[in-house]
């Protein structure tokens, strides 16, 4: 073996356990320790079939907030509907659980839709605290914890998350009544149920109370659910935008969180472009 040969043999050698190592490490975002997932309405004008296959490219796992017509077709694509809604109402966010008068009709509602989504394999249907309109917080915390504990017999028994979602009032929802992450707690602790969870949306809490990953990590066990969007103006998870969202991800995957993460920016660039960089991002 001449000299030339032999430093193609020694060469080959050193490179392999390199190469073969990259290989072993390399892994598809999927296999991340977050489940992300990514709402339905920003993308509103790709059709869902096709954003289906764009979404599974890019190692998502889920659509989010669906009605229930659409899950077939998120399933048939190979992916979840990781949060259902349980009706088409227009008043859905102002109308929820803090004003007694609206329980027959919420639960009316979820009682319909959870033995669908169970069926269906939709984990998570969604439901809301509702407008304050004169409200205390000490009266909607009575109201809300009366009407979820009427139906988280039928969540457990369906295994299926009622998961209420915190919004801000400051900006995008006036007079909403679940702005703060104390308030959704402390209904979640009275009902004390693993199938009633909040939906802790990050761009809402960022504009109301910041402080995101302390307030992760003490309210973990009542949280089922994350939402993402850049704060301001719930763009693209970039250097525009108050939060370091691979740092967010992080940690929520550090407490051991195995629910979905949704993406719920409204893209001002290419939209799938903006989508693979959050899913890059949040990828821990």
């Amino acid at each position: 073996m001449d000299r030339r040969q032999v430093l193609q043999v020694l060469g080959a050698a050193t490179l392999a356990p390199t190469i073969s190592m990259h290989i072993a490490t390399e892994k598809p975002l999927r296999s991340a320790r977050l489940k992300q997932s990514v709402s339905r309405w920003p993308y509103s004008k790709i059709p869902l079939p096709e954003f289906c296959r764009a979404c599974k490219g890019m190692g998502i796992a889920a659509i989010d907030l669906l009605q229930p017509e659409d899950w077939p077709v998120v399933r048939d694509a190979g992916l979840v509907c990781s949060m259902g809604y349980p009706t088409k109402r227009n008043d859905f966010i102002p109308t929820g659980f803090n004003d007694p008068a609206n329980h027959p009709m919420l639960l009316r509602e979820l009682e319909t839709t959870i033995p669908l989504a169970a069926k269906a394999g939709v984990p998570n249907v969604i439901a809301m605290f509702g407008n304050r309109n004169g409200r205390s917080d000490g009266e909607a915390l009575e109201a809300c914890v009366t009407g979820l504990s009427q139906i988280k017999a039928l969540a457990e028994e369906q295994n299926v998350t009622v998961c209420v979602e915190l919004l801000n009032s400051k900006v995008d929802h006036a007079d909403y009544q679940g702005d703060h992450t104390a308030f959704g707690a402390a209904v979640m602790e009275r009902v004390g149920s693993p199938r009633v969870k909040l939906l802790y949306d990050i761009y809402h809490m960022q504009i109301m109370e910041g402080d995101v990953i302390r307030t992760i990590r003490t309210h973990i066990q009542h949280i089922g659910h994350f939402h993402t969007g850049g704060v301001p103006g719930r763009h693209e998870l970039d250097d525009s935008q108050e939060l370091n969202w691979h740092a967010v991800a992080r940690a929520i995957a550090d407490t051991g969180f195995s629910g979905y993460m949704a993406h719920e920016f409204v893209p001002t660039k290419d939209p799938l472009t903006s989508l693979r960089e959050a899913v890059r991002t949040c990828s821990v």
